[in-house]
């Protein structure tokens, strides 16, 4: 949990859903895999963003949400990171929830392509998937994730994050 007292809000993430087998539970399974931005007094939630709808991997992020202000296109803005086990480090206004950015830990991620950042969606490769009629490969990252539960920091003079990084991949 991450709390920012200008706003109100405390932000944390929803975890991923169940079963893990994909084919038993269609569709988006919407408000998992989810940062929650929600109002500390009244418990309204201001904003919901999904990392990873339909969640395939077991990637349940949850772990750390980094507070900082920097500037954006010139403008100094109110900032929610989360680096998540789905590879993806995420970067978000954290008064509103809109996406400012969402880029791979590094090149080795495989299950998406890119995150799109008009939709907000992740463009996923078929060939890492964990449907039931294809045996994957290589899939990366595990599902330990590229980021689990480590401590992670953030330098406010550099106005840069530190985390730990795991580098298993699955099949």
């Amino acid at each position: 949990f991450a709390y920012d007292p200008d706003t109100n809000l405390v932000y944390y993430g929803s975890g991923n859903p169940a079963p893990w087998n994909e084919t038993m539970r269609p569709g988006d399974n919407k408000w998992t895999m989810t940062i929650w931005g929600r109002d500390l007094d009244t418990g309204e939630a201001k904003f919901g963003y999904q990392k990873t709808p339909h969640d395939e991997w077991d990637y349940a992020g949850v772990n750390y949400l980094g507070l900082s202000e920097q500037v954006v296109d010139g403008k100094k803005r109110k900032l929610l990171t989360h680096p998540d086990r789905n590879g993806i480090v995420y970067t978000l206004d954290r008064e509103n929830g809109d996406l400012i950015n969402a880029d791979k830990i590094d090149d080795t991620v495989n299950v998406f392509k890119k995150v799109d950042l008009k939709t907000g969606l992740p463009v996923r490769d078929p060939e890492y998937g964990t449907r039931m009629d294809h045996l994957a490969k290589d899939v990366c990252p595990s599902a330990m994730g590229y980021h689990n539960q480590g401590l992670d920091s953030y330098d406010p003079t550099k106005e840069l994050f530190f985390l730990g990084v795991n580098h298993i991949c699955m099949d």
